[in-house]
């Protein structure tokens, strides 16, 4: 027999035949089609209606989530000392090159130099957040931010 769309059936025991009940005394399935005594189980819906019962009040009791949670990604911070301790005079102060020197995790996204300690050297910082002090104080030393 060739393949074709008319051909085509599904293999032999994949597909079961779903027992009808309620059909009749006779059948061996009537009356009570199965579903035992009376109550709200033997009725259409009462089970899955009793699950969301518990469901609701399993909710209610759980404790609720307080306050605000902010999906922005907090930059990481790198303070001014340890610029001084890692970069020579005239070197560019770069996202890259702060996870070059591990100053910076591999899956922080943004960095901030916040003001802590003192810098000597001047530096160029491209592409960084700085406080306000931290840019007076990379100014002053003759650097530049950018």
């Amino acid at each position: 027999m060739k393949l074709q769309t008319h051909t085509i059936k599904p293999a032999k025991g994949s597909r079961h035949v779903v027992k009808r009940v309620g059909r009749g005394n006779a059948s061996g399935h009537g009356t009570s089609s199965t579903r035992g005594g009376k109550g709200q189980t033997a009725r259409s819906g009462g089970s899955r209606g009793l699950q969301m019962k518990a469901f609701k009040r399993l909710l209610q009791s759980t404790p609720k989530l307080r306050g605000f949670h902010s999906l922005a990604t907090k930059p990481a911070e790198i303070y001014l000392d340890l610029l001084e301790k890692k970069y020579k005079a005239g070197e560019t102060v770069d996202f890259k090159s702060l996870q070059e020197k591990h100053l910076v995790g591999k899956n922080d996204q943004t960095a901030k130099i916040i003001a802590r300690g003192e810098l000597s050297k001047k530096l160029i910082v491209v592409g960084i957040k700085t406080t306000k002090s931290v840019a007076d104080k990379i100014k002053a030393v003759g650097g530049e931010v950018k």
